[in-house]
């Protein structure tokens, strides 16, 4: 029987391990640094470094790495090995200070976005001490910022990092504005669902399409799909089980708050949702998830797709992100609270965050931008492109209360002011779900749906994190030259004037329909549908201001960031629209003409026979199947000829341009393509057809 809270962490070199091995004095300095973000002393690091080693060498560990994540969207790692070689002959297990505070991988093979060239090679990751080491397949594990000799941030995670602290400082000063004196520390907190499928690995060998671009090309759809709702929250099967179970111990050794495992709405697809933890732990453990449920997989016989819509006609995934801000006293600042003065709190965390989403909508959509997503968004239980703000009946009601200065219905006392006793107990998630809602607060936390089940969740964290501290910080501007008796007046009438300004991306209703689409288009919200439409929010002039004001990115860097992503999708495309190609010419049209050409023989041999008896056929399934295929190949093949020409355009003056034509003439190339192989295989005898069908591949398991 699995002792879980005994493998709970044992492969990671957390606090209680720290406190363990550490002499007292070296721990404290440790956490020092930690919390102040100083430069650790060199002896500290040394003793650090050793006791680590040994450790680690004790876990079955070898080699370490600087573990870090590069602007992939993935996680990247050189091993070295422990080993020193002595005079006499023999080797030690060494690791200093050195090693563990600094690395120095090759900065110029990663995505850049133009901060390096291949002759400028040289790049840094630096020990994130707010991140435990761990050991993962007789590794040691060291999570590590990366930046380039020069200083620009290279990865995911010094972005985060530095987002992190910005809104811990902005923060502070409202709670100092409220009398806190207790609280030290504020930072966010995250909880990341992942969603997933299972596919059987012999059947996803055989598909080209699902091993180079991690989705299905072509597929005509199964008899059934979800259409019965009879997988979702269904019994697990037993082969499904045991990798879940598998994966349960292995993220649990590694200090990931694995929790809630269950089938997603789609045939094949699956949820894990962890416990929530800090903001930074929470994106290293997802990176961790990611790769471990992939190893898990194949050891079961399976494959994990990430991709966000794998399979036309059934759902996608993506990763919810619940994000909320807490104090280290335990205070979730996102809770309604009971009294007066916790309410006004959360109001004003509540307004600035409502602020945020509506001034900075373009940034929140353009950081969940892929080409994976952009299939994803808009439909079965997706959010739309459209960015709103779902807050319920009840807290709609009580902010419209404040707004006009009328009776909120749970309290018809008086009018509806902040800060003073009348001020009802606000409740706290006490309306449905909204499920088409890119960003709904659900009781004391936002949940951002929209993020796609393959992306790091650093990006949207950080744009997250980052819009939060320019409000609050700019609330705390207001607020800190109110006179002495004026607080509440001057609080009651921001929070008054930050919901009428701002309403416009409060929604509670379907976002689905058209008549949303119409109305945003109205409040004038942005409707950024595709990646290309949504990467350009990376060069507009209020949201380079944003992150460079508050020291996220440089200027430099976020025009890297969107030449990364942009090249992304048109690579992607690429891959994509060649892999169409490929299958099309040397597996589907050979395979249909083989059933064509045996469809032909048995047409002749039942024309003779009909000959020799002299009587008529009145429908002959051979010959019209014939017709109809035989029309259908040649259709494609004028298709894949228009792809070819299409995908072979090279002219562009820039990736935006390439991007547009990709996304105008090669996807619906590529869409006609698929459509007409779709009809071909719902004809084509299944023995003929060169890959395994929706059928086999979501219902095989």
């Amino acid at each position: 029987m699995t002792n879980v809270p005994e493998m709970f962490g044992s492969m990671v070199f957390n606090d209680a391990v720290m406190q363990e091995r550490l002499p007292k004095e070296t721990y404290r300095s440790l956490h020092k640094t930690m919390e102040t973000g100083n430069e650790l002393d060199i002896n500290v690091a040394n003793a650090v470094a050793a006791a680590m080693k040994d450790w680690a060498v004790e876990k079955g560990a070898t080699h370490f790495t600087h573990w870090f994540q590069p602007m992939t969207g993935r996680t990247a790692e050189k091993h070295d090995s422990f080993i020193s070689p002595q005079p006499d002959g023999r080797a030690i297990m060494e690791f200093s200070g050195k090693e563990l505070i600094k690395g120095e991988p090759d900065a110029s093979s990663f995505p850049s976005g133009g901060l390096r060239a291949t002759f400028e090679a040289r790049g840094y990751t630096a020990w994130d001490p707010t991140s435990f080491a761990f050991v993962k397949d007789g590794v040691l594990c060291i999570p590590t910022a990366f930046c380039s000799y020069g200083g620009e941030a290279l990865d995911k995670k010094t972005p985060l990092l530095r987002s992190m602290e910005e809104i811990n400082t902005q923060a502070m000063r409202i709670l100092r504005l409220f009398g806190n004196k207790d609280v030290k520390h504020v930072w966010t907190t995250v909880g990341a669902e992942q969603e997933y499928f299972l596919i059987d690995r012999k059947l996803r060998d055989r598909r080209r399409d699902l091993i180079f671009c991690g989705r299905t090309l072509f597929g005509a759809s199964a008899p059934k799909g979800q259409e019965m709702d009879d997988h979702y929250f269904g019994a697990i099967k037993p082969r499904i089980s045991a990798f879940m179970k598998e994966l349960n111990e292995e993220l649990w050794k590694l200090g990931v708050y694995a929790r809630t495992e269950h089938n997603e709405a789609a045939p094949a697809q699956h949820e894990l949702a962890p416990i929530y933890t800090t903001t930074n732990l929470a994106c290293d453990q997802n990176q961790v998830t990611m790769e471990i449920m992939k190893n898990v997989a194949a050891k079961h016989g399976m494959v994990c797709l990430l991709h966000e819509k794998p399979f036309e006609g059934v759902n996608g995934s993506g990763k919810h992100n619940n994000w909320s801000i807490s104090t280290d006293t335990g205070v979730n600042l996102l809770e309604p609270g009971k009294s007066p003065h916790e309410n006004a709190q959360f109001l004003l965390f509540l307004a600035a965050m409502i602020k945020g989403i509506d001034e900075y909508q373009e940034i929140m959509r353009a950081c969940v931008a892929s080409a994976g997503n952009d299939h994803r968004l808009g439909g079965a239980e997706a959010p739309p492109a459209i960015v709103s703000v779902f807050v319920g009946d009840d807290l709609a009601e009580v902010l419209s209360c404040i707004e006009e200065g009328k009776p909120y219905k749970g309290d018809r006392s008086g009018r509806m002011e902040i800060g003073v006793s009348v001020l009802p107990s606000i409740p706290k998630d006490s309306t449905d779900r909204n499920r088409t809602s890119p960003f709904a607060f659900t009781g004391n936390k936002f949940e951002y749906r929209s993020v796609g089940s393959s992306q790091s969740i650093a990006g949207a964290n950080t744009v997250l994190n980052t819009i939060m501290a320019e409000e609050l910080g700019q609330f705390a501007d207001e607020l800190e030259k109110a006179k002495k008796g004026d607080f509440n007046k001057v609080l009651n009438d921001l929070i008054k004037r930050t919901i009428k300004e701002h309403k416009r991306i409060i929604f509670n209703g379907d976002g689905y329909s058209e008549v949303w689409e119409e109305e945003a288009r109205r409040r004038g919200l942005a409707n950024l549908k595709t990646t290309v439409d949504a990467l350009p929010a990376f060069l507009m002039e209020k949201n380079i201001k944003l992150f460079a004001d508050h020291g996220i990115y440089t200027e430099k860097e976020m025009r890297s960031r969107y030449a990364i992503l942009l090249d992304t999708y048109n690579k992607i495309i690429n891959i994509e629209a060649h892999t169409m190609i490929d299958m099309t010419r040397k597996e589907i049209l050979p395979a249909v003409s083989r059933y064509n050409g045996e469809l032909t023989q048995t047409l002749e041999s039942k024309m003779a026979a009909a000959d020799r008896l002299g009587t008529d056929i009145a429908h002959n399934m051979e010959e019209e199947t014939l017709a109809t295929l035989s029309e259908l190949c040649d259709r494609a093949m004028t298709e894949v000829v228009m792809l070819e020409t299409l995908a072979a355009k090279t002219d562009f003056s820039d990736d935006l341009e390439r991007g547009t034509y990709y996304r105008d003439r090669v996807i619906p190339a590529m869409n006609a393509l698929r459509a007409t192989c779709d009809n071909m295989e719902s004809l084509t005898a299944r023995r003929f057809w060169p890959f395994p069908q929706y059928g086999d591949l979501l219902f095989h398991i």
